[in-house]
């Protein structure tokens, strides 16, 4: 019995290591996610209050916010007409 009791707690010792291996990895993630937000320019843009709700209503369709939404939309034409000079 004695066995089986060590064979079971080196097997959670063993799993406990991994979620703990696993912790480290996602906050070492989160925290490269934050320096490259920091690392984000801020801009201040004015929008008709019909274009801000065509916005705000196609960012909820593709479950994003809005400056998300306004980033996206600037990365996709920046990428269209890179694709054209070329």
């Amino acid at each position: 019995m004695d066995d089986k009791l060590i064979q079971k707690e080196e097997e959670l010792k063993a799993r406990l290591k991994k979620i703990q291996e696993m912790e480290a990895a996602i906050l070492k993630s989160e925290k490269v996610i934050k320096e490259k937000e920091k690392a984000k320019k801020q801009v201040l843009l004015r929008l008709s209050p019909g274009l801000w709700n065509e916005l705000a209503a196609w960012a909820e369709d593709d479950f994003r916010s809005i400056n998300g939404q306004i980033e996206y939309l600037l990365a996709e034409c920046v990428n269209k007409r890179k694709n054209k000079e070329k």
